[in-house]
């Protein structure tokens, strides 16, 4: 066997925090809690991920690959080997404040931020403590746990300073549905309830259907129902994307399909044997259908531009972390 470096190494030598029966917790150092992100896909130029794997488990997850990094190959040990990663705030403000005025960041693109190695851990909250004593950065927070509320002091703070977008994930509102697809994560039902919380504290929340699987939860009443609900709990805006398999997806994706859903298998096969995305007219039929129930439930409306606060003393000073 190769001699592990980099990543990997530091994975291999991570120590145990917690053994338990379903999954193990590691501490993991990290060499940079920004990530550089030059897609153009995205509307963000850095990332940070508070942790490695994710516990919920989402059979449709892109973000398997990451282990991969670390020579983990078996997709299941994404959810069942969650790392940590040590948490240095002086350290992570040295580098928020190496970064420009105005400059884009997601927190949670790669695992949930608020999965429940954060109940044990906090790091995302040491994370937001820094947030809340810097300024001038827009960022954005994609969670589908209701565990985010517990931070709404924190999160008021940070919108004086920053501007601030939070994204709660809701593909489906049938409680059943949900616990096939998502088995660990909270259900639809607790995410839109903190939904309503945050916005009874003034936020401007998001609800994202994602991913919209084709004869899964695309239908038209699938989606009002998310819209529907949405909008009750005080949502702001609604966003969808469709389905794509990277081929880590696509291996826990299809035996899940032959386990729960045989008859969509073939279909599933032929959209996505040769491709990850899919393109022309089924997408397009989607964003229709998005878009008809957003404009129905007023979900339509065009994105917060409130100022932070503290922002027009950022720029005239170029103030950070006063």
């Amino acid at each position: 066997m190769a001699e592990l470096i980099g990543i990997a190494r530091m994975a291999a030598e991570a120590p145990c925090l917690e053994p338990k029966r379903r999954v193990q917790y590691f501490e993991l150092g990290a060499r940079s809690y920004l990530a550089r992100c030059d897609s153009s896909r995205v509307p963000f130029r850095w990332m940070i991920n508070p942790y490695r794997g994710c516990e919920f488990g989402c059979k449709y997850c892109y973000a398997r690959y990451t282990h991969e990094f670390m020579e983990m190959h078996d997709p299941d040990e994404f959810e069942r080997k969650i790392y940590a990663k040590s948490f240095d705030a002086a350290r992570f403000r040295e580098e928020l404040g190496k970064l420009p005025l105005g400059e884009t960041i997601a927190l949670g693109t790669a695992t949930d931020p608020y999965q429940p190695a954060e109940r044990r851990y906090g790091i995302t909250r040491k994370m937001l403590e820094v947030f809340a004593a810097t300024a001038g950065l827009h960022l954005g927070i994609t969670t589908k746990s209701d565990l985010i509320a517990r931070d709404i002091d924190l999160l008021q703070e940070i919108s004086r300073r920053h501007y601030l977008r939070i994204s709660m994930t809701v593909t489906t509102v049938d409680r059943d549905l949900a616990r096939l697809l998502e088995p660990m994560a909270p259900r639809p039902d607790l995410r839109l309830a903190a939904v309503r919380e945050l916005a009874d504290a003034g936020f401007k929340v998001v609800v994202g259907c994602s991913p919209v699987m084709p004869l899964i939860n695309d239908s038209e009443e699938s989606l009002n129902a998310v819209a529907r609900d949405g909008a009750a709990a005080g949502a702001h805006r609604l966003w969808a994307n469709v389905l794509f398999l990277k081929p880590c997806a696509y291996q826990v994706f299809l035996p899940f399909l032959q386990e729960r859903f045989p008859e969509l298998v073939r279909k599933y096969r032929e959209r996505y044997a040769r491709v990850a995305y899919l393109r022309g007219s089924y997408p397009e039929m989607i964003q229709e259908r998005v878009e008809q129930v957003r404009k129905r439930h007023g979900l339509d409306r065009p994105s917060e531009t409130h100022e932070p606060e503290l922002w027009p003393k950022v720029l005239q000073m170029g103030l950070f972390g006063e």
